[in-house]
């Protein structure tokens, strides 16, 4: 078209793929798509009350004092051509029901890992297996340690060898930014051998 703009005309959006952050109750969701997000986030964290006791568990976290109820949302750009949208489940089985609707339409799936708790995370990663969800397991080391080899995790949570695990730091924004390029470069993969493209496809 005449007199169009040239470097308007030659741009095209994005691809948009969404990806949840799933884990079990107090892994560190929360704090990975606050740490990675661009935008600030949407939280729907609410107080721990009296209400909860004897239903959430809070063995192993004694420090936690609030809890997301709905879901966390962030955003984050790795390139020019991909943005990642954020959702954060929440991990109290009460609001397990929520977990169906979110998954509508994401690619892929971090499954955070509490390194002093492992068991917390077995429902998601079933949940991502028997809707043969794409997901990578995020070893999350509270105040930065972690005594156990990936492998070793591997193990201990029954996974498959073709499953990434990867050690990360919920708090730091270029560890969870490496566990996030692992499962888009898993995505892209998979991608590629099913339909010869080599770019992850859908949109959210």
């Amino acid at each position: 078209m005449a007199g169009s703009d040239p470097v308007i005309q030659g741009t095209s959006a994005p691809d948009t793929v969404k990806i949840l952050i799933a884990g079990g109750f107090g892994v560190g969701k929360t704090t990975m798509v606050g740490a990675v997000s661009e935008i600030v986030p949407l939280r729907t964290e609410e107080p721990l009350t009296s209400a909860g006791l004897g239903v959430d568990d809070l063995n192993g976290i004694p420090e936690k004092h609030a809890t997301t109820v709905a879901l966390d949302f962030g955003r984050i750009t790795l390139s020019q051509e991909l943005v990642l949208y954020l959702f954060g489940t929440p991990g109290q089985q009460r609001f397990w029901f929520m977990w169906n609707d979110l998954a509508i339409g994401a690619l892929g799936a971090v499954v955070l890992v509490d390194v002093r708790r492992p068991e917390s995370s077995f429902a998601a990663i079933d949940f991502f297996e028997r809707r043969d969800i794409p997901f990578v397991v995020g070893v999350n080391g509270f105040h930065g340690e972690h005594p156990y080899a990936a492998d070793e995790i591997r193990d201990a949570l029954a996974l498959p060898e073709h499953t990434h695990v990867l050690l990360c730091d919920a708090r730091d924004r270029e560890s969870c930014r490496d566990v996030l390029i692992a499962l888009i470069d898993q995505l892209i993969a998979t991608s590629a051998q099913s339909n010869g493209s080599g770019r992850p496809s859908g949109r959210v």
